[in-house]
């Protein structure tokens, strides 16, 4: 039997949900449209969302028989760098976003894990977890700047998008330099 995890979230925290006022019949739809503070560590190392960023949820809440069904969208502002050249990157992104909260003594605890579905505490739900896996999932693991993007030169660490076309660091060893010149006269 799982835990009583009821009173333990603060319904003051930007990503719990008050679901007091949806009623408990499957059905009953309740909409919320809300900007709060990203939470801190939301991304990935090269890419992520700012710590304290505004977060624009645009969510259904809907009961089911098993709890509430929340679907819908966060929209968030993400920053990193080029994983080829380093650039800053600058971007948002829209996540959709859907997932059951279990009403405590629903079947749903006999069915499932504890850790396995969120649950519905007291009136509350915590949409933190949810939000940041949809939106860690959706990042790109080696970002880039643009999709055609040279990167760097492996030798001096230039950007070859600003590098010469004839950029190249060719370094001729003394002992083939002859041959290296009968090449170039056969040409």
């Amino acid at each position: 039997m799982p835990k009583n995890t009821q009173n333990n979230l603060d319904p003051r925290a930007p990503l719990v949900l008050d679901t007091r006022e949806l009623p408990r019949r499957p059905g009953a739809l309740r909409t919320i449209e809300r900007v709060v503070s990203a939470p801190s560590d939301l991304g990935l190392e090269m890419i992520g969302v700012p710590a304290g960023a505004e977060l624009g949820l645009d969510l259904r809440l809907e009961s089911v028989s098993e709890g509430v069904l929340v679907s819908g969208t966060v929209h968030v502002p993400v920053t990193g760098e080029c994983g080829r050249c380093l650039r800053p990157i600058s971007d948002s992104v829209e996540v959709p976003i859907q997932e059951l909260f279990a009403y405590q003594h629903s079947t749903t605890d006999e069915t499932s894990d504890e850790d396995e579905i969120g649950r519905v505490q007291g009136d509350l739900i915590d949409l933190e977890p949810a939000a940041r896996d949809a939106v860690v999932l959706a990042l790109p693991t080696n970002p880039v700047c643009r999709a055609d993007c040279p990167g760097l030169c492996p030798e001096c660490g230039g950007l070859l998008d600003e590098l010469p076309a004839d950029h190249n660091h060719e370094q001729v060893d003394a002992r083939w330099a002859a041959l290296s010149e009968l090449n170039r006269e056969g040409k």
